[in-house]
């Protein structure tokens, strides 16, 4: 992929970015309400967005923000797949070796 594509890409994902976080915070839903899984998942996908935005951000991966990144998406999708313990996974994004 040439760095104007790349470029191309993270400024649409900046337009997609701005629709999902007005929707998420247009969601007053609160945990234990019936629109919160709803809201969960603008979330997810706001975070996927970043996911999107890390990796293909022009020079070297910064590590640091895919841990971060990773580590939300897992930590937000452990509600939708409680039998996959997502946040036990997280435990090792950030162990120190």
């Amino acid at each position: 992929m040439n760095q104007e594509q790349r470029s191309n890409i993270i400024a649409a994902s900046w337009e997609i970015h701005s629709l999902v976080e007005t929707s998420y915070r247009q969601n007053w839903a609160k945990k234990g309400d019936h629109e919160w899984l709803e809201k969960q998942r603008m979330l997810l996908a706001d975070m996927a967005i970043h996911l999107l935005q890390t990796a293909l951000k022009p020079d070297e991966l910064n590590l640091e923000k895919l841990k971060n990144n990773i580590h939300a998406i897992l930590t937000i999708s452990d509600q939708f797949l409680p039998q996959a313990d997502l946040i036990k996974a997280t435990e090792k994004l950030y162990a120190v070796e």
